[in-house]
C-alpha cells in the first residue's frame, strides 16, 4: 500500500486544478474581467448623468448672469415716487432701491454656488472618466493575460501527459520556468518538477484516482463526506487487496504496523465529526440544516428546493439566515426570495441599504431589491440617484 502525504496531494491538487476550465487562475481572470466590465458600464452611466448635470448648471449660470444684470438695470431706472400714489392705494410694498440692493447682494453669491457645483461635477466627471478608462484598459489587458494563461495551461497539460506516458523529455529548468508563471513558490516548483520527472512516485496513482472520479480536483472544494476524505488520503496499489471502507477501519489501521504519521490528523478529525451524518443523502442533510436554521422546508416551492439544492452551501445558508435575523428582517422573506440563502453578498447589500438610511422594515417589505441586484449593481443604482440630486433614503425601494 502506498501512502500519499497531504503535502503531495495538495500540490497535485493544485497542478491538476490548473489543467482545466476550473483553474483558479482562469476563474480569477474571468472574475476580474466581469468586475471591470461592470465598472465600465457603471461609469458610463455615471458619465452620462454628470454630463447632463454639467450642462444644466452651465445654463443656470448663464441665465442667472444674463437675467440678473437685466433686472438690476431695470430696477435702477425705476423711481418709486413716479408710482407712489397707485402703490399706496393698492397697498403694494414695492421699493426698487431695496429690491435692487438685495438682488445685487444675492446674485453673485447664487452664481458662485452654481459655479462651485459645476466645478465639483466636472471634478467628479474627470474621476469617473479615469475610472472608466482604467476599466477599459484592464479588460484589454486581461484578454492578453488570459491568452497567455491558456497557452501556459496547454504547455502544462503537455508536460503532464508526457510524464504519464513515461516519455517526458522536458528539462527540470523548463518545468520550473513554467511553474513559476503559475505563481508556484520555489519549494513547490522543485517538488512538482520531481513529481513530473519521476511519475512513479505519486503521479500515476493520483491520476488513476482522478480518472476514476475518486479524487476531487478543485482546490476550493474541501467539504467532502467521510468516505471521500478517506479515499483521498489513502492511495491503494492496483494489485493490492487492502481497502478502507469505514472510519472504524481507518482507526484500526492507526494501530497496525503500517506507517500512519503521514495521515493528516485534521482530516481524520473532520471525518469523525461527520460520522454521525455519514449516511445522509444530500437532500436529507439540506432538510436538516434548514430545520436547524429555524425555517420550514414545506414553505419553499418545489422550484425553490431544487435551486437551493443546486446552489447548496451549508456555511453560506447558516450565515445568511443569521444575518437576516441579526438585521431584524422577518425571516419569512426567505421563502419567496430563496436566492438570498446562497447569496454571498447578502450582508454587504443589506449593510449598504442600512447605511443610506433604509430601515429593516423597508427591506422586509421589498426584499426583491436584494435579489434584483448584485453588490456592484446596487451601489451603482444608489450612486446614480445621488448624482441626480436625489436622496436614496427618501426614494422608495419599489423604485430602485
Amino acid at each position: 500500500m502506498k501512502i500519499l502525504s497531504s503535502e503531495t496531494k495538495n500540490l497535485l491538487d493544485k497542478l491538476y486544478n490548473l489543467r482545466g476550465e476550473d483553474s483558479v487562475i482562469l476563474k480569477q481572470m474571468n472574475k476580474e474581467r466581469e468586475e471591470a466590465i461592470e465598472t465600465q458600464e457603471r461609469t458610463k452611466n455615471e458619465k452620462e448623468v454628470l454630463l447632463k448635470e454639467i450642462e444644466r448648471l452651465t445654463n443656470e449660470e448663464s441665465l442667472l448672469a444674463e437675467q440678473g444684470n437685466k433686472l438690476v438695470d431695470v430696477l435702477s431706472n425705476i423711481n418709486r415716487e413716479d408710482f407712489a400714489f397707485v402703490l399706496d392705494q393698492l397697498k403694494i410694498d414695492f421699493d426698487p432701491e431695496i429690491i435692487n440692493a438685495k438682488v445685487s447682494k444675492l446674485l453673485p453669491e447664487t452664481i458662485d454656488k452654481v459655479v462651485n457645483h459645476n466645478k465639483s461635477a466636472q471634478e467628479k466627471l474627470d474621476s469617473v472618466e479615469k475610472e472608466m478608462n482604467n476599466a477599459i484598459t484592464k479588460v484589454e489587458e486581461l484578454g492578453i493575460r488570459k491568452d497567455e494563461a491558456i497557452s501556459n495551461q496547454a504547455k502544462l497539460n503537455k508536460y503532464i501527459n508526457l510524464a504519464l506516458n513515461g516519455n517526458i523529455n522536458i528539462t527540470r529548468d523548463e518545468i520550473v520556468t513554467l511553474l513559476e508563471k503559475f505563481a508556484f513558490d520555489e519549494n513547490e516548483q522543485r517538488e512538482a518538477a520531481k513529481l513530473l520527472m519521476f511519475p512513479e512516485d505519486a503521479l500515476y496513482d493520483y491520476d488513476a484516482k482522478v480518472n476514476n472520479h475518486e479524487i476531487e480536483n478543485s482546490v476550493s472544494e474541501k467539504n467532502e463526506t467521510k468516505d471521500s476524505i478517506i479515499d483521498e488520503i489513502v492511495l491503494v496499489d492496483d494489485d493490492a487487496d487492502i481497502k478502507y471502507d469505514t472510519l472504524e477501519e481507518v482507526k484500526d489501521a492507526e494501530t497496525s504496523e503500517e506507517p500512519t504519521d503521514l495521515i493528516d490528523s485534521q482530516v481524520v478529525a473532520e471525518a469523525k465529526e461527520q460520522d454521525a451524518y455519514a449516511g445522509e443523502s444530500a437532500k436529507a442533510t439540506f432538510e436538516r440544516i434548514i430545520k436547524e436554521a429555524g425555517l420550514d422546508i414545506t414553505q419553499f416551492s418545489e422550484k425553490a428546493v431544487t435551486k437551493l439544492l443546486e446552489n447548496y452551501a451549508e456555511d453560506v445558508l447558516k450565515q445568511n439566515v443569521a444575518i437576516i435575523k441579526e438585521k431584524n428582517i422577518n425571516p419569512d422573506v426567505l421563502y419567496e426570495n430563496y436566492e438570498l440563502l446562497y447569496d454571498k453578498e447578502l450582508n454587504e447589500k443589506i449593510t449598504k441599504l442600512l447605511e443610506i438610511g433604509k430601515e429593516p422594515s423597508d427591506i422586509g417589505l421589498v426584499p426583491s431589491v436584494l435579489t434584483k441586484y448584485d453588490l456592484n449593481g446596487l451601489t451603482n443604482t444608489i450612486n446614480v440617484l445621488q448624482i441626480s440630486g436625489l436622496d436614496p433614503k427618501k426614494v422608495p425601494l419599489m423604485a430602485y
